[in-house]
């Protein structure tokens, strides 16, 4: 079969799910540019010219390498003139069609010399190649020096139209809360890189038919808005805010299967999605969504911060951040800052001043006082003594975090910021959603995407190693700033503020990442902790306590949170060690605080750094790469360790809250109930709930969780639940479990232990059986998450081992007759963390021992 004919059958299966075909691959592209150096059709032509994906793709080279033949007359081709070639070039944003596009500035053929300087004009992603034209100015070519003289002058920017000073709108209302797995469901993770796919899922869970009833509206004739009480909590931002666009955003010229654009409102947007709105060129707007029902035709008026509906103002609004509408009109946050850095560069070239073209971000007046610990780190990071909130600022970004099912996304938005390299000192890809359940699809992505990973200098991971919040908070250093695609990145030493698969790849490419610094809320534990209690009830605490106070609610409607879009600051528990201070800050993404900190003393750092070093040099030994970044984090290690100190909140510090609590008063377990990590209830309200099923996993656990629940359950015969999950972490966890002989008593009771990984918590490959009720130790417990139509409970892995030898949720007098009495005088032992340090001769071991004895298999779909 011919490539036309094979390429039409593709068509017309695509055009069955109604959506366009992929983009063409790098073997493709070359198939059409023969047929069309025989003869150039219109079809062809499009194809060349829209179906390629842009930046530094595979299929990329093999465009700009023929385009760049025939605007240098090396190839004749009908249909296809010099210049027009150059033109078609200067739609690929930049990567390997730059350095042409260059050299077409010195051709003989004043055609191609006029649409070089014109693509030029508008590409951004021009890196090394500034130089190359800088030195052609230099040297009297005047073409150059219009390309040079447009940066400066910022053309590419004022080129576009502004933000409108009224937009109409239609609604599509979607009332409560919209986490991001409505968005972007789990189950359907493994798409989430073919955009138009992906959001045949959106909201499908949710909504009765809400892809045709958005059809429906836009016969209206204006834009589709999304609007919700509460919009974007979860995870997998950067996947939803793709479905949004592709339903309600525009089409990219020259970019194939991704759109941006559209216009999201709520009374809420979750600071994650907010900031992904941004940097896809979305406009996110917060205001009171009321009145605003699906249909209705509202006009927003941005400047003048108001929204109306049949000519009444039924909302009042203010832009945030004030630079928002540059970052509209620039097509997104991240194509602003990389153009606001070439004009200056140009600028600073020609010898002119700062460019009067942008606006200023509103920086907040100083108010003499201190800083928090948040505010001193992000400071560092930024070469300040601290951050002032509402600061636009930005920080170095140290390390970064990329995850499985968001990273084919971050492969090709580092595609299309056109980067063969990582600026960032670590960037880190894992294998943790996908691991034990691999698609044909992850599959491909499990031998594909370490390489590309690898190349840049970062470091890949491999299936099997296990979750990788416990993997990057190993290679993280103190004090320091980080990102990650996965909203749990919250380091328990330094601080980070996870973002979506667009930013990790801005950050990883730049070293960098935009930061509108929040707001802190100070949550200070004092006192001692009780018989029995756990860190996970002082997770759930914090939610409690903050709904007694009246900062939290959990109806959706008019939901309070005080810890919305700001940082938490955990105090009062220094002498945790950094696996337990994890369990702090990793939830506080379920409180959607944009990062976390935890105050700690020096001694619990130390021991950490130290078995960590052992751990990376081990994974130098073990071939992991790239081996150069790997020791250059471990020499920073030992730098600190020999000279260790670390930053204190100022006592002046200023909070947006302070929550006190009390230890004293923490007398019985917390649980997160059925179906929000914010619906906290104490154990005596919810005992005697029958449980199913229950999952000892996730990010939240560490080995000590496990050798607990191994201790409730040693000698208890076959658990009371239809099923028992347990998942390590990771596999340097699972083996030590092993060799404890933990193992033994879970094949005991019949538990069914899996590969080390993300598991049932992610919600895209396992799943607990339909309608059941779910004990979890998991992170969040959103409708479906962990299974169609179930309950879940969330809390200890304490509890959890209870709930499975019961079968339902304890008393509290049956719950402190069993635990305490099980671990007692084992204290020591149960909660000792892995310290590869004090392993002799510690060395990575396979996974086969874990395979062959206990059936702890990866599992194809």
């Amino acid at each position: 079969m011919s490539f036309i004919e094979d390429y039409k059958a593709h068509v017309t299966e695509r055009e069955a799910l109604g959506v366009p075909p992929l983009p063409l691959t790098a073997e493709q592209t070359a198939e059409v540019i023969e047929l069309i150096k025989s003869n150039c059709t219109d079809e062809l032509l499009d194809l060349i010219t829209n179906r390629v994906s842009p930046g530094v793709d595979d299929a990329a080279y093999v465009k700009a390498a023929f385009l760049n033949d025939v605007a240098s007359e090396k190839v004749t081709v009908n249909g296809i003139a010099p210049a027009h070639a150059a033109k078609i070039m200067g739609m690929m944003l930049g990567g390997y069609n730059v350095k042409p596009l260059v050299d077409c500035l010195t051709s003989a053929n004043s055609e191609v010399v006029e649409a070089a300087k014109e693509a030029l004009k508008h590409t951004l992603l021009v890196y090394d190649a500034f130089n190359d034209v800088e030195e052609l100015h230099k040297s009297g070519n005047a073409a150059a020096t219009e390309v040079m003289t447009s940066w400066a002058n910022a053309e590419w920017f004022t080129s576009k139209p502004e933000l409108a000073e009224e937009i109409t709108i239609t609604v599509y209302k979607v009332p409560g809360e919209t986490n991001t797995d409505d968005l972007s469901p789990a189950s359907e993770a493994f798409t989430r890189s073919d955009i138009p796919v992906h959001a045949n899922s959106m909201l499908q869970s949710k909504m009765e038919n809400p892809l045709n009833t958005i059809m429906s509206l836009k016969e209206k004739g204006h834009t589709i808005a999304y609007v919700g009480d509460v919009v974007g909590t979860g995870s997998s931002r950067k996947s939803g805010v793709n479905s949004v666009q592709w339903h309600m955003g525009d089409d990219i010229p020259g970019v194939p299967n991704k759109r941006t654009g559209g216009v999201v409102i709520g009374g809420i947007i979750a600071p994650i999605f907010f900031a992904t709105c941004e940097d896809s060129g979305a406009l996110p707007l917060e205001m009171d969504v009321t009145a605003m029902e699906t249909g209705d035709v509202v006009t927003v008026y941005p400047y003048k911060g108001e929204a109306h509906k049949n000519g009444s103002c039924v909302a009042t609004f203010k832009l945030n951040p004030n630079t928002i509408t540059d970052e509209v009109r620039a097509g997104g946050r991240i194509p602003l800052i990389i153009g606001r850095g070439l004009t200056a560069k140009a600028r600073a070239v020609l010898g002119l001043g700062a460019s009067d073209a942008f606006l200023t971000a509103e920086q907040p007046a100083d108010s003499g006082k201190g800083y928090t610990l948040a505010q001193k780190m992000v400071g560092k990071a930024c070469g300040m003594e601290g951050v002032r909130p509402g600061m636009y600022v930005e920080p170095v970004t140290t390390t970064v975090g990329s995850q499985d099912t968001t990273g084919p996304m971050t492969r090709d938005e580092i595609k299309e910021l056109a980067a063969l390299g990582f600026s960032a000192d670590l960037v880190m890809q894992s294998f943790c959603h996908t691991a034990a359940y691999p698609k044909p699809s992850d599959v491909v992505m499990h031998h594909t995407l370490p390489d590309f990973i690898s190349n840049r200098s970062g470091v890949a991971l491999r299936p099997g190693d296990g979750v990788i919040h416990s993997w990057l908070n190993r290679l993280t250093l103190p004090d320091t700033v980080g990102t990650g695609a996965d909203s749990h990145t919250r380091f328990p030493i330094g601080i980070s503020f996870p973002g979506g698969s667009g930013i990790v790849a801005f950050a990883g490419v730049t070293g960098s990442m935009p930061l509108t610094m929040p707001e802190s809320v100070l949550v200070r534990f004092k006192g001692e902790l009780q018989p029995g209690i756990t860190l996970r009830d002082l997770v759930n605490a914090i939610p409690y306590y903050a709904i007694k106070e009246g900062l939290l609610t959990v109806e959706k409607k008019g939901k309070k949170n005080i810890f919305n879009g700001r940082i938490l600051e955990i105090e009062g528990l220094p002498d945790l060690k950094a696996e337990q201070a994890f369990e702090l800050s990793d939830a506080s993404a379920e409180r959607s605080a944009a990062a976390c900190t935890v105050l700690l003393n020096d001694a619990p750092v130390i021991e950490y750094l130290k078995s960590n070093i052992v751990l990376i040099e081990s994974m130098i030994e073990d071939g992991y790469s790239d081996a150069r970044t790997l020791q250059r984090r471990a020499d920073r290690m030992k730098e600190w360790v020999a000279n260790p100190s670390l930053m204190q909140p100022d006592a002046d510090a200023e909070y947006a809250a302070v929550i006190e609590i009390d230890l004293n008063e923490v007398t019985e377990p917390i649980l997160a109930c059925p179906n929000d990590p914010d619906n906290v209830k104490l154990l005596s309200e919810v005992a005697g709930e029958k449980i199913d099923e229950v999952f000892l996993g996730s990010c939240m656990t560490n080995i000590g969780h496990y050798r607990a629940a191994g201790e409730v359950m040693r000698g208890e015969g076959k658990h009371g639940v239809e099923k028992f999950w347990i998942v390590p972490p990771t596999r340097m966890d699972e083996q030590q479990l092993i060799n404890e002989g933990y193992y033994d008593v879970f094949n005991a009771i019949e538990a069914t232990t899996e590969v080390p990984g993300c598991s049932l918590c992610m919600g895209n490959q396992a799943s607990a059986r339909v309608d059941s009720t779910v004990f979890s130790t998991s992170t969040r417990n959103f409708d479906n998450r962990l299974g169609k139509g179930t309950q879940v409970y969330l809390g200890s892995a304490e509890l959890a081992a209870v709930c499975s030898k019961l079968g339902r949720i304890p008393t509290v007098e049956e719950y402190m007759d069993i635990v305490p009495a099980k671990i007692a005088g084992k204290e020591a032992d149960i909660y000792k963390y892995l310290n590869f340090n004090e392993i002799k001769d510690y060395k990575l071991e396979e996974r086969t021992v874990a395979q062959e004895k206990y059936g702890v298999t990866i599992k194809a779909v």
